[in-house]
């Protein structure tokens, strides 16, 4: 299977810069995949299209200011205002530090990417923050340019993040993050912090939302994923079976699993709230068909010819061309019959990736 194969034009026009003052205001294209019927509504119809004996399974990741701006040793640039950053070329000296993954608490060892990556060799030492509140050492470099950095040890860590970090915006939204990303790419639910990417089929929620779908009867459960390079990372093979994902980090909570395996025993329709819900839940089933609870890391690669065990219904945002998550889609509800769907939103103007509208998979 080629990577091509998922290939679509997208005007830029369409990819979404600012997220809607309303998030339940979006357009919400409904998706047949048994009649190939295209649908489109609005994302506040959601409850009255769901089935009464759904169980919503929603991912409660919170995306942390995971974007960090640095500067080598013995730099002689003007340091960065953390709050102001320059445009996204670079002064001398001046590093862009992305944290994907925490790999140990202590020694406090992150994966991370690195701009200007070919100038960031192992041995350098980075400082953070106009007075260098932050340092950290590269320690180590993965096959396609990752670095790990250790951090020295501060007293909260994270609350230093929280000062001087950025909100990791997609490389295609062509602005710097402002304040008001710090709530609005974020997810009304968003409770375990780890993300650097938020899960955005769930950005669409609001309380009130919710609150239609419990009024419904419709009964909602919550799991963790972090999302890091596994979600993001371009796919750099022509096949698609030739691709290897990263891992990423996940939790299911005791009563969670007992919820989705009391709905799957009865025949009850899982609906997953984004591709990230989707691999966490086959990660864990893939084997038994069960959804144990715990924690651990899912690197499960999914993509046409997939037998799914858990997930019977999928909320979405669009995606991009050739990748992971696109070809996620495609495994639910077949190539052709996404492709086309994509096609009719770009015809019907829908605005795409992660502060764009959404899609319902039946």
């Amino acid at each position: 299977m080629l990577v091509s194969d998922f290939d679509y034009f997208l005007p830029e026009e369409l990819i979404a810069q600012e997220p809607l003052a309303d998030r339940a205001s979006s357009r919400m294209l409904r998706l047949e995949r048994s009649l190939g019927t295209i649908t489109d509504c609005k994302f506040r119809d959601l409850s009255s299209l769901l089935r009464a004996t759904d169980l919503v399974v929603l991912n409660n990741t919170r995306v942390f200011p995971a974007r960090l701006y640095a500067h080598r040793s013995g730099s002689r640039s003007q340091p960065l205002s953390p709050r102001n950053p320059a445009s996204r070329g670079f002064l001398r000296g001046r590093v862009e530090v992305l944290l994907t993954r925490q790999l140990s608490m202590s020694p406090n060892v992150w994966e991370c990417l690195v701009r200007p990556g070919r100038k960031i060799g192992v041995g350098e030492r980075l400082s953070f923050g106009e007075t260098a509140q932050l340092h950290a050492d590269v320690v180590g470099r993965g096959e396609f340019g990752e670095r790990r950095i250790q951090f020295e040890p501060v007293e909260d860590f994270f609350a230093l993040v929280e000062e001087l970090g950025h909100v990791p915006l997609p490389p295609y939204i062509g602005r710097e993050d402002r304040a008001g990303d710090r709530e609005r790419y974020q997810t009304v639910y968003a409770r375990e912090r780890g993300s650097v990417a938020a899960p955005t089929a769930g950005l669409h929620f609001t309380p009130e939302i919710l609150e239609q779908l419990h009024a419904r009867g419709i009964e909602t459960s919550q799991i963790t994923l972090h999302v890091g390079l596994g979600t993001f990372q371009p796919i750099r093979t022509e096949r698609v079976e030739e691709h290897k994902l990263h891992c990423e980090t996940y939790s299911i909570p005791p009563r969670s699993a007992e919820q989705i395996n009391s709905a799957l025993n009865s025949g009850r329709r899982i609906v997953a709230v984004g591709t990230t819900t989707v691999r966490t839940l086959e990660h864990v089933a893939r084997n038994s068909g069960i959804v144990e609870p715990g924690q651990g890391e899912a690197d499960l690669f999914i993509y046409p010819g997939f037998p799914f065990r858990v997930v019977g219904a999928l909320l979405t945002n669009f995606h991009l061309p050739k990748s992971t998550l696109l070809m996620l889609v495609s495994a639910l509800a077949g190539r052709e019959t996404v492709l086309a769907a994509y096609r009719h939103a770009v015809e019907q103007r829908y605005r795409f990736y992660s502060y764009g509208d959404c899609m319902l998979v039946e």
